[in-house]
């Protein structure tokens, strides 16, 4: 199993964000993780990527603890937040060579070159991050999360204000890389989670609600369960 999250909790200023939350991935799955502003989604992936500290709980990663072995443990993950964090002056290659550097790959130049045609980057390589377009931009922030060839891929809100055409394109970047590894990404398009996941978890309030094996997941059903929450 790739991913176990047992019984987390977490509190900021005394509100409880989550609550005994548990979560486990098979290996080569794409787990989606579904719910309303506020439920808990982030702070689960930050907890889960080592940026966040639970109150109490545990998480592991291909065996691996974070209170064990940090390094070992984030080695195996790659991580894309919410808002993009690029350094929007640098060249694609030089930024992804960086990265690759920071991950201590011994042959950069081939990471990079493999990185950027996985990702549909080739045509983008040598532009100024600053002058891509969102598509673009997210792509960059896959590439940087995927460069070092991680066995779990987090991923939080990817599609968030793409266009059509470039949700599509992402989402098919996904669902190739979940061929060969864990991936656990969250959404608000309930499209998303039909169209490639193997599994939904639905959270709200801190509290997973529901979750739901490939065979169980359609739009209807996670339509239904939405209307639920906010009834």
């Amino acid at each position: 199993m790739s991913l176990k999250v047992e019984n987390i909790y977490k509190t900021y200023d005394k509100k409880s964000v989550l609550n005994g939350v548990s979560l486990y991935a098979d290996d080569n799955r794409i787990v989606g993780l579904l719910g309303p502003n506020g439920a808990g989604k982030s702070t689960l992936m930050k907890i889960i990527t080592g940026y966040v500290t639970p109150d109490s709980g545990q998480v592991e990663v291909c065996g691996e603890k974070i209170a064990s072995n940090a390094i070992d443990y984030k080695k195996n993950i790659g991580y894309l937040p919410e808002h993009n964090p690029l350094y929007l002056d640098m060249y694609v290659k030089e930024y992804l060579t960086h990265i690759a550097e920071l991950y201590g790959i011994k042959d950069t130049q081939r990471a990079v070159a493999e990185v950027v045609e996985k990702t549909g980057l080739t045509p983008e390589k040598h532009k100024i991050i600053r002058q891509l377009s969102k598509g673009y931009r997210q792509r960059v922030g896959l590439a940087q999360a995927i460069i070092h060839n991680p066995k779990v891929l987090i991923l939080d809100e990817p599609t968030t204000g793409l266009d059509p055409n470039q949700i599509i394109e992402i989402r098919q970047l996904i669902a190739d890389f979940g061929k060969r590894h864990t991936v656990l990404f969250s959404t608000h398009i309930l499209q998303e989670v039909e169209a490639i996941c193997q599994k939904a978890v639905l959270i709200d309030k801190g509290n997973i609600i529901l979750e739901l094996n490939e065979d169980e997941i359609s739009i209807e059903r996670l339509e239904r369960e939405f209307l639920s929450i906010k009834n």
